[in-house]
């Protein structure tokens, strides 16, 4: 069964220097019948203005995941953590017992858009963990590139989680297919572009929720970006 989550439906805040759609409750939106998906607990699409940002607060026991589609952002922490992540490059920061960050839009003047991504940890309490990796364009052309992980297998940053996180681009022709193993569950979001997802029409923005499925199919329409979280 695929549940659509249309871009158009989900909550929107925008701060004048922060646009945000939140597919998942968060901050002042909330949905009861969107709280999240198995441990998928946040997907926020965010375009930050340039020399704007998230001054530095706190988190724990969470997950973080972030992945940029266009400019850059600025992270630093209280692990002493300073690095610039664009677009290609996957961030994972483990908050765990209580980390302090700050993300800035590494420009001045272009605006940066990126996903916040949240996930539930398997165990509360860990040691806060920082990791950042590159996933070249080349490895997700016309597949799902495996970018995260509970084991970091095949390269894949590390997230404290029994699930799984691949990126994929698909041009029009183009197609991959995903086995889910039997009781798993799957969330499929579009970054940018449109995908058809076992033959339903995806567009960026919209989510789907997978369940009692044998497999996905991811289809090319038009330089379609697309996350897939396998989840328990």
């Amino acid at each position: 069964m695929i549940t659509i989550r249309h871009a158009k439906d989900r909550g929107h805040a925008d701060h004048g220097w922060l646009d945000s759609h939140h597919t998942f409750s968060f901050a002042e939106y909330y949905d009861p019948q969107h709280m999240g998906f198995s441990t998928l607990r946040v997907i926020n699409e965010d375009r930050v203005a340039g020399g704007e940002g998230f001054p530095t607060h706190g988190h724990r026991d969470m997950e973080i995941i972030s992945y940029v589609l266009e400019g850059g952002i600025a992270h630093r922490d209280s692990m002493g953590t300073g690095s610039v992540l664009r677009p290609g490059e996957v961030q994972v920061m483990s908050a765990g017992t209580g980390v302090s960050h700050s993300e800035f839009n590494a420009s001045k003047q272009e605006p940066v858009h990126f996903l916040q991504i949240w996930v539930l940890p398997a165990k509360n309490g860990l040691k806060p963990s920082y990791q950042q990796k590159n996933f070249p364009a080349a490895d997700k052309r016309g597949r799902l590139r495996l970018v995260a992980s509970a084991d970091g297998r095949d390269g894949s940053v590390i997230i404290h989680q029994d699930a799984a996180l691949y990126a994929g681009l698909f041009t029009a022709g183009e197609d991959a297919s995903y086995p889910l193993a039997p009781g798993r569950k799957a969330w499929v979001q579009v970054a940018r572009g449109k995908v058809r997802l076992n033959g339903q029409q995806l567009q960026a923005g919209d989510g789907a929720a997978v369940t009692q499925e044998a497999a996905l199919t991811i289809e090319g329409i038009s330089d379609g970006e697309v996350l897939v979280f396998d989840l328990a």
